[in-house]
């Protein structure tokens, strides 16, 4: 586990629990430098003052804040020190909530909260099996990383995990990402969770980055001084689809054959699609009504010539046959 980025305590009420915050997630991306491709020379940025030319230490610079085009405003660690911040040593639960009712879209970092002691064993064991009885989670501000931040706890396994919020003024409407209207049939929208009840999976940790394994061997083949091995190509994406309930009827099928289920499949039956409002309104034209009336009366006379012609053969032999037997005498 690593190491605590913060150290505090939980308080709602009259209750405290010291607790460690420890990161729940870690950062698997590779990470590249910036070479010159010629000889290999790394390229580091150098912090340079555009006014002088001189190049500054960390120690020089301080935070600056753009008032207008012209004019910056300087702002140190003294001044941000001396701000009043109520949740700078605690977690601050103000409401406990249905789990329900958080958008995921508001959900950010998560962390892990450590009881700190033995002092806090009680405390937070009573606050995890209350959140977990109630099926409720807590909201709760907290400071990190020198700002104010609004927070959801809630229980995971045996310990209780802290989840950074964004604030409501932070979350942009969806309003104008809507697509236009459209008339969907419910045998399409049945057809839709059929296909989600064919790739329903309980467990998603069998999942990996496909990509990150990839680059690991390129990396891997680069710098054993071999050339990495042809990649297949991916699939190109699919055109237009016309035939909504077609496409999805093959995945469900697809669905079905990619778990080894076959005809199995413990899902709903595709329903048949439904006639669309222009095919039943779609009315026939008079050159098409005249066109299937001739051929309807062509087919008739068709079948009734060849009818005939074969009940004909089949009676010519049987005459033929009677005049060869010879006449009992």
């Amino acid at each position: 586990m690593p190491r605590p980025i913060w150290s505090g305590a939980i308080s709602f009420g009259l209750v405290t629990i010291p607790i460690k915050v420890v990161p729940a997630t870690e950062n698997h991306n590779i990470s590249f430098r910036q070479v010159h491709l010629e000889d290999m020379g790394r390229v580091r940025y150098r912090k340079v003052c555009e006014l002088d030319g001189k190049q500054l230490s960390d120690n020089e610079i301080v935070k600056g804040y753009e008032v207008s085009k012209d004019q910056l405003v300087a702002v140190t660690d003294e001044d941000l020190a001396e701000i009043p911040l109520p949740t700078a040593k605690a977690i601050e639960i103000v409401a406990f909530v249905p789990a329900g009712s958080i958008d995921p879209v508001r959900i950010g970092d998560s962390y892990y909260l450590e009881g700190d002691g033995q002092v806090a064993a009680k405390p937070y064991k009573l606050l995890r099996q209350a959140l977990q009885r109630s099926s409720k989670v807590a909201v709760a501000k907290f400071a990190l990383r020198g700002r104010e931040r609004l927070g959801l706890l809630r229980v995971k396994d045996e310990a209780l995990v802290l989840h950074s919020m964004h604030w409501p003024d932070e979350i942009r409407s969806p309003e104008s990402l809507a697509p236009p209207a459209v008339e969907i049939d419910d045998s399409e929208v049945d057809g839709a969770i059929a296909l989600m009840d064919a790739m329903g999976e309980e467990d998603v940790s069998r999942y990996t980055d496909h990509y990150r394994e990839a680059l690991e061997e390129l990396i891997a083949a680069k710098a054993e001084g071999k050339q990495p091995a042809p990649s297949a190509e991916a699939a190109e994406p699919g055109g237009q689809v016309v035939d909504l309930m077609a496409a999805l009827n093959a995945s469900v099928t697809q669905a079905r054959e990619s778990r080894g289920e076959g005809g199995h499949a413990t899902v709903h039956e595709m329903p048949e699609p439904k006639k669309t409002a222009a095919k039943k309104t779609a009315r026939k034209t008079p050159a098409q009504k005249t066109a299937e009336k001739t051929g309807k009366k062509t087919a008739k006379k068709t079948t009734a010539g060849t009818t005939a012609k074969t009940a004909a053969k089949k009676a010519t032999p049987k005459k033929a046959t009677e005049r060869r037997k010879p006449r009992a005498s």
